[in-house]
């Protein structure tokens, strides 16, 4: 069973309230929302334009064919 939704003054559901990664606001998580898990248009660009400059990276181990790849194909 789940519990239910939090109340707001006007009682109506508030629903789930999550930190935006890229800025901090806190903001309703909502699948009315479709920039989440960011508050807007924004703060999803700002991530997208970090993972395309590698800012972000995942971290993994070199693999064989990493170390065995020729540079000149």
């Amino acid at each position: 069973m789940s519990s239910p939704e939090p109340q707001g003054a006007t009682g109506a559901p508030q629903g789930l309230q999550v930190r935006c990664p890229s800025c901090g606001v806190m903001h309703t998580y909502s699948t009315d929302n479709p920039y989440r898990p960011f508050c807007g248009k924004g703060c999803k660009a700002i991530d997208l334009g970090a993972w395309a400059s590698e800012s972000y990276r995942v971290e993994a181990k070199p693999t064989t064919e990493d170390l065995l790849d020729d540079p000149g194909t």
